[in-house]
């Protein structure tokens, strides 16, 4: 046990150690250019946790592993439920049906495309094809940290997944503005997209919400409504993972008992209560009980134990383990940004037509 009479020194030195690798890297990310980028604490905090485990991580005191686990599993749960406090229903509700089924539409078709092509066209490893996919599909790392309490996954695998979807995600940022400001903005017919449209073409295809919350930033004199729907789409998204690892734990549990692996663990069936209780912060928040000066300290702390849990995750991160891999990962993450940009264009062209 983790803060047990001998554990509990080491435990909370571990923890210790990962809050102040988290200061450091929440401190890199307020930096002018590192925000430019799009790049948040939670990735900050990932590469940092990978360099100091290929390079000084045989120096930390074998007691502090309590600790830096407990970062990376615990504090990760307590921290996704409280990433509730980011969404009401009623910004759902704005957006309307259209931007709903957007985000339904990307989300699911990602998810099922990315998990099958890297798990039987790439040859990938299922736990880390699931990862990958549920990253492009619902938010970027803090999607693949959700999901991998319910896969019991290794580090190694999410920081894999981790790794693809801040490449693209990144890629996206940059790419979309050029997208609307040399096609989609002056085109004729189908084409052409409403700052509206290309709103939720935005928060339905992109990974990360502070890569959505960039792409609008990036194009000059761009509508206010652009941006609304962008990030209320993306939102959208963002609660959906919710009733989406619910799903996962059923085909988990069913997957196994088909394949009659009666001794297997993940044949019972996998409840991610964080996930439900995610959704009850969300619905409490709907209500705006709580002023919104305290929602934003919320949010604040909430950032730092995402930190927390991506750095500690960082931390278990070996490259070694890397080997036999290939190019699986690339190619997997590859596809689904394809399918992200081109099918996610003519989605949304045809729902909101």
């Amino acid at each position: 046990m983790a803060f047990s009479a001998q554990n509990r020194k080491g435990t909370l030195n571990g923890i210790l150690f990962v809050a102040l690798f988290s200061v450091v890297a929440t401190y890199i990310a307020n930096i002018s250019f590192i925000q430019a980028l799009g790049l948040s604490p939670l990735v900050i905090g990932i590469v940092m946790g990978i360099i100091y485990a290929n390079s000084l991580h045989h120096k930390t005191p074998q007691a502090w592993h309590t600790g830096i686990t407990f970062s990376g599993k615990k504090i990760l749960r307590f921290a996704i439920v409280f990433y509730g406090f980011r969404i009401t229903f009623q910004q759902i509700a704005e957006v309307g049906m259209d931007g709903f089924l957007v985000s339904l539409i990307m989300l699911t078709s990602t998810l099922i495309l990315g998990s099958w092509l890297g798990y039987k066209v790439f040859g990938m490893e299922k736990d880390t094809s699931i990862l990958t996919a549920s990253g492009a599909a619902v938010c970027g790392a803090a999607a693949v940290l959700a999901t991998e309490p319910v896969l019991k996954a290794e580090e190694y695998k999410t920081a894999i997944a981790v790794s693809m979807v801040v490449l693209f995600g990144t890629v996206s940022m940059f790419l979309y503005p050029v997208l609307y400001t040399t096609i989609f903005e002056n085109a004729i017919g189908f084409l052409h997209m409403s700052p509206r449209e290309f709103g939720i073409y935005v928060g339905g295809t992109i990974h990360e919400v502070a890569q959505v919350v960039a792409v609008p930033a990036s194009i000059p004199n761009a509508p206010e409504e652009m941006a609304n729907a962008a990030v209320i789409v993306k939102m959208t998204r963002v609660i959906m993972i919710a009733p989406m690892l619910i799903v996962l734990g059923l085909y988990l549990a069913w997957s196994a008992k088909k394949e009659g692996n009666q001794r297997d663990e993940k044949m019972k069936l996998v409840i991610p209560w964080f996930a439900v209780y995610f959704i009850v912060v969300a619905g409490f928040n709907s209500l705006q009980l709580v002023p919104q000066n305290i929602v934003d300290i919320i949010n604040q702390i909430d950032t730092f134990l995402l930190t927390m849990a991506m750095t500690a995750l960082g931390m278990g991160t070996v490259f070694a383990k890397f080997k036999g891999l290939g190019l699986a990962p690339l190619y997997t993450a590859m596809s689904m940004f394809v399918w992200l940009v081109v099918g996610g264009f003519v989605v949304t062209k045809l729902v909101c037509a």
